[in-house]
C-alpha cells in the first residue's frame, strides 16, 4: 500500500479537496494524508463544493505536516506554490515529489456566484489532476 501526502499552505481547502478525490479514485491502493505548513481549519466552501460532487470531506481535519513524521512517503504532492517553496524538509528517501499549483478559491471575493464559480473551477481542476494521477501512478504505474 502506497502512502501519499498532499501538502498545501493551510490544509483547509485545496489539499482537502485533493485528499477527498484521491480517496475516492484510488480504491484501496494507497493511504492518503493531507497536511499544511500551517493549519487553518477546514474551509466550509471546500466542504460544500465537494458535497455537490457527492464527496463528503466534512470529517477531515486540518493537520500540520509535522504530525506525520516517520511515515515512509511514496508520493508528496504540493498543490500550491507557497507550500512548495516554504515546506520544511520532509525526509523521504524514495518519495516522488509532484507539484501542481491550483488557484486558491478561498482568496476570491465578489458575489456568492463568483465565489461559487471559483470553488467549482478549482475543484474541477483538482478532480482531473487526481483522477489522472491515480490512473498513471497507482493503477498503471
Amino acid at each position: 500500500m502506497k502512502n501519499i501526502l498532499v501538502l498545501c499552505t493551510g490544509n483547509s481547502c485545496r489539499s482537502q479537496m485533493a485528499h477527498g478525490y484521491l480517496d475516492y479514485y484510488q480504491k484501496d491502493l494507497a493511504h492518503v494524508y493531507s497536511a499544511g505548513i500551517e493549519t487553518h481549519g477546514l474551509n466550509p466552501g471546500a466542504v460544500a463544493i465537494m458535497k455537490e460532487d457527492g464527496i463528503d470531506i466534512s470529517h477531515h481535519t486540518s493537520n500540520h505536516v509535522d504530525e506525520y513524521q516517520g511515515i515512509d512517503w511514496d508520493y508528496i504532492i504540493t498543490v500550491c506554490d507557497h507550500a512548495k517553496e516554504n515546506c520544511p524538509f520532509i525526509p523521504a528517501k524514495n518519495a516522488q515529489r509532484l507539484h501542481q499549483n491550483f488557484t486558491d478559491p478561498s482568496k476570491v471575493s465578489g458575489t456568492d456566484q463568483e465565489i461559487h464559480e471559483a470553488f467549482l473551477k478549482t475543484r474541477n481542476e483538482i478532480k482531473e489532476f487526481c483522477e489522472t494521477f491515480v490512473k498513471e501512478e497507482l493503477v498503471n504505474g
